[in-house]
């Protein structure tokens, strides 16, 4: 079971407002202005009233480009609807935004606030050092300063608002003084972090942050603190699966035919995740949602989502695609 989280001072009503504002937007010039004001977002942050949004990137196979989506609740839903709805419904739909902007699989995708970053992935089948960002207030895509190295499926990790990056060198760039680099947001910089040579991976599959720790694995486990600028080798602690994301420093997993997991730091041991009553044997995606865990699936044409927070809070169909598409990536960013 999820380990109980505390309440924010944001009600449930509040925490609504946000997600409704894509149809105001619509219908009103200037609400839309007031709505993609820097001021806003920096007056919602000091008072603590920023909210989570989950975005997720499609790739239809059939179509030139690909297209990214919001979770939002229905249009036509209204507080009576709400009500009449059973407790499993969520009212809540993928749609589309207006960003045209397509990615490519070989690249790294993190969230950093209310900014998603590309990072890396390949031009023209050669790695790349290439960094672009979705700013999530106004949908727009900008170019962001290259990172030092070129990589294609780099890990990403964030930590204390700097974007770790790590891997995706070629064979003949390996070294241990440009295998891992940061990026600064704040000054738009990227410095490289010095890697000892026997935790140095050519290729990685799965990273996560807990505590203020980057778990890297690959070949091998490694861990890097950039705190104490420590680095460690990690055993007993494989992060395979197909999926996985942590809330509240807690690492959760995906492995087909093992269902959903989480990891005791302490114990060094992975344990069944309890109370998803509801929901299938495959799930494709998962991640962290303002504190809860959302996962996503697809059935007969048909993606599904639901979130978890000690229980199976609501599962429901969010949105129709085609049979030819591809799940790329989801993440959550603050807006």
């Amino acid at each position: 079971m999820l380990r109980p989280k505390k309440k924010s001072k944001t009600t449930a009503k509040e925490a609504n407002k946000l997600l409704y504002y894509p149809n105001f937007s619509l219908v009103s010039k200037s609400f839309r202005s007031l709505v993609a004001s820097p001021d806003l977002y920096k007056t919602r942050s000091l008072l603590n009233r920023t909210e989570s949004c989950l975005y997720v990137y499609l790739d239809f196979l059939c179509e030139p480009s690909s297209r990214w989506f919001t979770l939002v609740p229905k249009p036509n839903r209204t507080l009576a609807k709400i009500t009449e709805k059973k407790e499993s419904s969520s009212g809540y739909v993928l749609v589309p935004i207006p960003v045209h902007h397509s990615l490519n699989g070989s690249q790294s995708l993190v969230a950093v606030g209310s900014t998603i970053y590309a990072i890396g992935g390949f031009i023209e089948y050669t790695p790349s050092s290439s960094v672009s960002f979705l700013n999530c207030q106004f949908h727009t895509w900008h170019e962001a300063p290259s990172m030092r190295m070129k990589r294609h499926l780099p890990a990403v990790n964030v930590v204390n608002g700097k974007i770790y990056v790590a891997g995706g060198l070629e064979l003949e760039d390996l070294d241990s003084s440009n295998w891992m680099e940061v990026f600064d947001p704040k000054t738009q910089t990227w410095e490289s972090v010095l890697t000892p040579p026997a935790h140095l991976n050519l290729y990685m599959l799965r990273s996560a942050v807990i505590e203020g720790e980057i778990y890297m694995f690959g070949e091998k486990g490694v861990s890097y603190k950039p705190e104490e600028a420590r680095w460690k080798s990690v055993e007993k602690m494989f992060l395979g699966g197909i999926s996985h994301c942590v809330i509240d420093n807690i690492l959760y997993c995906y492995r087909r035919g093992g269902g959903i997991k989480w990891f005791d730091l302490e114990k060094r041991f992975w344990t069944n995740l309890r109370g998803l009553k509801g929901l299938p044997k495959f799930v494709g995606h998962m991640m962290e949602y303002g504190g809860k865990l959302a996962v996503f699936w697809d059935k007969r044409k048909t993606i599904w989502c639901a979130v978890v927070w000690g229980k199976v809070e609501w599962l429901d169909v969010v949105l129709t695609v085609p049979r030819n598409y591809l799940f790329v990536d989801a993440l959550t960013a603050t807006i």
